[in-house]
């Protein structure tokens, strides 16, 4: 039986955007609906949008988002009180609607996606986007790191099947949390080149921080320890002495940001590159147009879709030779790898792509072609495959 109505939670959903799962979420929750599939999305409001709404299709039901946090522990109680807010509005939504399926996003409400799953009395299946064990590199002995990662293994193994967007993290997953990995789908992050169009002016934008002679080095992401920045950070010092005329960009922010320029005044490497602080997507993906090489450096990375991103918008990209990268940038022909948390070996392959451009321009042409393969609309076609198989899960009337 194929599921026709649909119930996704997630704890961001556009307008509110804290990363990469409020992309996805829209991106997937608009394809199935291109799929004749009937998508309800219950997310956290931003004390702006409606409470309801139809986007592109989408119906989107939002709570009240708790009291901002304050620390650690106040945020696991900010967790609790959305996912708690979230059950009350599921069942509500119940008792007008039945639903075929309960679909949840990462840790951050899974008791509101088990708790749904139940009373609605339908299957309840679970995307891992990231781990905290990956996240801290398996420390997770102390609290509330124990805490976040005993709520993702609960999840893993309560809930009807699991989704990783790599074949990494289904071996990952499949291992710290003990599951048979034939229970876990791989379907990958996908991209939207009409989603990537500029709108800034390039020419201008590019004046602000590059002169024309000059070679630009993009880093995007959340600073955060486990991205990686503090190793490209490492390595710039000795290709510009070796290069010369090349700047860098920091486009992000987080909890090493301070951390990150300290370290970048102690390089030397205040005055051959900005810190640009959270960006907007569109300002994001003019910044992919005028670089000369995007850098993703991560030590922890479950897919790696700014690498997809820098690809999709014509610019070299060097990644990490690690995690789900290693299945965005598979060969050399489409990007580089470089050994992970090797500052050197990072060096190395910047300065190979800095300093020739028919490399830089092969690169160019068969990325511009790989990327295809990360389709939205095949996403979503995997992605029902996988709601149909839970079909006959369903059981008896709805418990609201």
């Amino acid at each position: 039986m194929a599921a026709t109505r649909i119930l996704i939670l997630s704890w961001e959903y556009p307008p509110l955007i804290e990363g990469g799962l409020a992309r996805h979420v829209r991106k997937l929750s608009e394809q199935l609906v291109q799929r004749d599939v009937e998508v309800h999305v219950l997310t956290r409001g931003d004390g702006v949008s409606p409470i309801e709404q139809e986007m592109v299709g989408v119906h989107v039901h939002r709570v009240s988002e708790p009291r901002k946090p304050a620390d650690l522990d106040e945020f696991l109680s900010w967790i609790e009180q959305m996912n708690g807010d979230m059950v009350a509005a599921g069942i509500e939504l119940g008792a007008r609607m039945s639903f075929d399926l309960v679909h949840g996003h990462d840790w951050l409400v899974a008791t509101a996606g088990e708790e749904l799953s139940r009373r609605l009395r339908c299957p309840w299946v679970v995307t891992i986007h990231a781990t905290e064990y990956g996240r801290h590199q398996g420390w997770v002995d102390k609290h509330p790191q124990s805490h976040i990662h005993g709520v993702e293994t609960w999840m893993a193994n309560r809930a009807d099947a699991v989704i990783t967007c790599s074949h990494y993290m289904r071996d990952h997953v499949s291992d710290i949390y003990g599951l048979d990995d034939q229970r876990v789908a791989v379907i990958p992050n996908g991209i939207d080149p009409l989603d990537l169009q500029p709108v800034e002016d390039l020419d201008a934008l590019r004046a602000r921080f590059a002169a024309p002679h000059e070679r630009l080095v993009l880093l995007v992401g959340r600073l955060v320890y486990e991205k990686g920045f503090q190793i490209a950070l490492e390595a710039l010092p000795g290709v510009i002495e070796r290069l010369g005329d090349v700047r860098f960009l920091v486009a992000g922010s987080g909890t090493a940001e301070t951390e990150l320029r300290e370290q970048a005044e102690a390089l030397g490497l205040l005055d051959h590159g900005t810190f640009m602080g959270w960006i907007g997507d569109d300002v994001l993906h003019s910044l992919y147009r005028i670089a000369d090489l995007t850098v993703v450096p991560s030590i922890y990375e479950p897919f790696g879709l700014v690498a997809l991103e820098a690809m999709a918008s014509g610019c070299p990209t060097i990644v990490a030779d690690t995690g789900g990268l290693r299945e965005v940038v598979p060969n050399e022909e489409v990007g580089l790898r470089f050994r992970s948390r090797d500052p050197r070996s990072l060096a190395t392959m910047m300065e190979r792509v800095l300093s020739d451009g028919a490399l830089r321009d092969r690169l160019i042409a068969e990325a511009s072609e790989h990327v295809l393969r990360f389709d939205w609309a095949d996403i979503a076609r995997q992605t029902v495959a996988v709601y149909g198989e839970l079909g006959e899960l369903r059981r008896g009337p709805l418990a609201v």
